[in-house]
């Protein structure tokens, strides 16, 4: 993953560009690549933020909290359900095809492990 650059970097590039210089001549001048002046110029138009966004992080669980209280339903009726079985249920009942791998990272930062004796 590239690093993030700086600030200073961004806030003279889009002065640059406010000054009248056109993205791409900015982009050559500042050493980035013109995709990453434009973008950085239509971000600061759109929000007034020279920052750098938020990197990595988990982007898809959004996807499966959709169902939290189904599946936590289930867990609850069942208390040794296999992560295959939520992970039918919640194909069967809700049309959601989740792997069971996505099941366990739910339970996970739900804090409901179980371990077996």
């Amino acid at each position: 993953m590239a690093r993030t650059l700086s600030e200073d970097l961004r806030s003279r590039l889009i002065a640059a560009v406010e000054g009248g210089l056109s993205r791409r001549a900015a982009a050559d001048r500042f050493g980035v690549a013109a995709a990453t002046a434009v973008r950085w110029v239509r971000d600061w138009r759109a929000t007034g933020a020279t920052q750098a966004k938020a990197k990595g992080g988990d982007l898809r669980s959004g996807r499966i909290e959709v169902y939290r209280d189904a599946i936590l339903a289930a867990v609850e009726a069942q208390v040794d359900i296999t992560l295959v079985e939520l992970s039918g249920m919640l194909h069967r009942q809700h049309g959601a095809a989740f792997a069971p791998s996505t099941v366990w990272r739910f339970l996970d930062r739900h804090a409901m492990t179980l371990k077996k004796n």
